[in-house]
C-alpha cells in the first residue's frame, strides 16, 4: 500500500537559552502539559583559565487548540535554574499530581510537582532534589513507571558524568539513594529501566558500551556488555508495548533494536546520520521510533518488519528537517493535533501569551548546502511552511495504524527543539494511506513525494 506522510509546523518558540529536552505529560489530566528544558554554558569572565558557569530555564507550556488563528502554545511559567540536561515525567500520578524530574548540571536530581491554583492556573512547585556526587553533572533519567502502572516502588535512575549510575526511591515527598556504582570509564550519557522488569537497568556511556545490570544481584559485575556501537552510546529506550524489545542510538549514528533475551546480536542496524542523541517510542503505537540525530534533523522510523525478524534497516516514514540546529530534545504527544484539551480548571490570564501575531513570522533557515525563508503561518494561520517541493520517494508500506480498519490513518502532535539556535518547534505528523494514487495508477509508487522527507 503506497501512503503518504507528512509533517506540518505549528508553531516555533524561541527559549533564548539553548535547548536540549522537550517532554509532554503522560497523565491523561494533563496530555497538554509541554515542558521544556535548556542549557547554557557561560565562560568565566576575565582570567581564561576561569571556571565556566552552567546555566538553564525550565519553560512550562500549555497546548490548546481553540481556532486556527492562534498559535496552540502558551506560556504558563518559566524558571531559572541550573543548566538541564535531561527532563522526564512519571508516568503515574504521585500522591494525585503529576511530577517531573530534572537533572541539572549541579549533579542534582530535581522534582517538581504540577499544581492546579484555586484560579485554574498550572505551575511547577519544588518537591526534592537529591545530589548524587559532587564535581559532576547529572546527565540523564529515567522513572521505573513507563508501562503506567501504578506501585507504591516508584524509582529513578540516573547517569552522571563521572561514569555513574545511581538508583532512588521516592517515599514520603523525598528521595532516598538505594545503590550507586561506577558504570562507565567516561561520561554515562544514558540510564533506563527495563519497563517490563524494573529490577533490570541499561546505560550507555562515552566508553562505547552499551551494559546491562541486575539490580537484584547487585551492581558489582553487568549482565553483559555490547560493543556494538562503535561510538558513545547516547540514548536507550525500552519499549513500553512489546516486552524485551529495546532501543539504543549512538554517535555513531546507528539506531539498534535489541531483543533483550540475546544482546549479542541486535534485531536490527538503521544508519540514520548525524548522531542520535534520543529515542522515544511512540506512546500507543509499538512500532514507531521517535529520533533525534542531532546534525541530521528528526527522523520517525517504522520497526514493525524488525520485529518480524526481517533483519533489515528501519525504514523512515517521516523527516522533520526545519531548525537550524543541533536536533537535540524529542517527544510524541498523547493528544492528537486536533483533539480538545484535558478538562481542566478555567485558565487565568497566562504570564505570557503567545496567541499574538504581528501578520506572518518569518524565519531564515541554513544549512551547509542551501539556506531557504519559509513562512510559518499561512493566512488561515496555521504554521505550514511554503515553497518546499517534498521529493519524489518511493513510500514506505506500513500497517493499519487505527482499530478502525476502513480509515488506517494516523495524526500524532510532536514537539522538538535545537540547541544552538534555541528554538522550540511544536509541529504534527500525518500518515494516511494513498488511495486515490492507488487508484489512478495502480502503483506503489507515489510521484508526488508519499514522505516528508524535506531535503535541501
Amino acid at each position: 500500500m503506497a501512503w503518504k506522510s507528512r509533517t506540518h509546523n505549528l508553531q516555533v518558540f524561541d527559549t533564548e537559552l539553548s535547548a536540549d529536552t522537550v517532554e509532554w505529560c503522560p497523565l491523561s489530566s494533563s496530555h497538554d502539559i509541554l515542558a521544556c528544558g535548556t542549557y547554557q554554558l557561560e565562560k568565566g569572565a576575565g582570567e581564561e583559565d576561569a571556571t565556566p558557569t552552567r546555566t538553564g530555564r525550565l519553560y512550562l507550556f500549555e497546548y490548546r487548540r481553540e481556532g486556527l488563528m492562534s498559535p496552540p502554545l502558551t506560556e504558563l511559567q518559566r524558571m531559572d535554574t541550573a543548566a538541564i540536561l535531561d527532563l522526564k515525567w512519571c508516568h503515574v500520578p504521585l500522591s494525585g499530581e503529576a511530577v517531573l524530574g530534572m537533572a541539572a548540571a549541579t549533579g542534582e536530581l530535581q522534582l517538581y510537582t504540577l499544581s492546579h491554583s484555586p484560579e485554574g492556573g498550572r505551575s511547577l512547585h519544588t518537591l526534592c532534589s537529591l545530589e548524587v556526587g559532587t564535581e559532576r553533572l547529572a546527565l540523564s533519567l529515567d522513572w521505573s513507571t513507563g508501562r503506567m502502572d501504578s506501585s507504591s516502588d516508584v524509582r529513578v535512575v540516573c547517569s552522571d558524568s563521572a561514569g555513574c549510575v545511581s538508583v532512588l526511591s521516592l517515599a514520603e515527598g523525598a528521595l532516598v539513594a538505594l545503590s550507586q556504582w561506577k558504570a562507565h570509564d567516561f561520561e554515562a550519557w544514558i540510564s533506563a529501566f527495563s519497563y517490563w522488569d524494573t529490577q533490570l537497568v541499561y546505560s550507555g556511556g562515552d566508553d562505547c558500551k552499551l551494559k546491562g545490570w541486575d539490580l537484584r544481584a547487585g551492581p558489582s559485575c553487568p549482565t553483559f556488555t555490547s560493543k556494538r556501537h562503535s561510538m558513545g552510546v547516547c540514548s536507550i529506550h525500552s519499549n513500553p508495548h512489546r516486552e524485551h524489545i529495546l532501543a539504543t542510538a549512538s554517535y555513531d549514528e546507528q539506531v539498534l533494536l535489541w531483543d533483550g533475551r540475546n544482546m549479542r546480536q541486535p534485531l536490527s542496524e538503521s544508519p540514520v546520520g548525524g548522531g542520535v542523541w534520543r529515542l522515544k517510542w511512540h506512546p500507543t503505537h509499538q512500532h514507531l521510533l521517535l529520533a533525534a540525530c542531532m546534525h541530521n534533523d528528526f527522523h520517525i522510523l517504522n520497526c514493525q518488519q524488525a520485529f518480524e525478524g526481517s533483519g533489515e534497516a528501519c525504514p523512515v516514514v517521516a523527516s522533520y528537517i526545519l531548525h537550524n540546529s543541533l536536533a537535540y530534545g524529542a517527544d510524541w504527544s498523547r493528544m492528537s493535533p486536533e483533539e480538545p484539551a484535558p478538562c481542566s480548571p478555567v485558565a487565568t490570564e497566562p504570564k505570557e501569551s503567545l496567541t499574538e501575531s504581528g501578520g506572518h513570522l518569518r524565519i531564515q533557515y541554513e544549512s551547509p548546502t542551501a539556506s531557504f525563508d519559509t513562512s510559518l503561518e499561512d493566512d488561515a494561520g496555521r504554521y505550514i511552511p511554503e515553497g518546499i517541493a517534498a521529493p519524489s520517494i518511493t513510500p514506505i508500506a506500513g500497517p493499519a495504524l487505527n482499530s478502525n480498519e476502513d480509515s488506517p490513518s494516523l495524526s500524532c502532535l510532536l514537539a522538538s527543539c535545537s540547541f544552538y539556535d534555541h528554538m522550540l518547534h511544536v509541529w504534527r505528523w500525518d500518515w494516511t494511506p494513498d488511495e486515490a494514487q492507488q487508484e489512478s495508477t495502480g502503483s506503489n509508487v507515489d510521484p508526488a513525494g508519499a514522505l516528508a522527507a524535506l531535503t535541501l
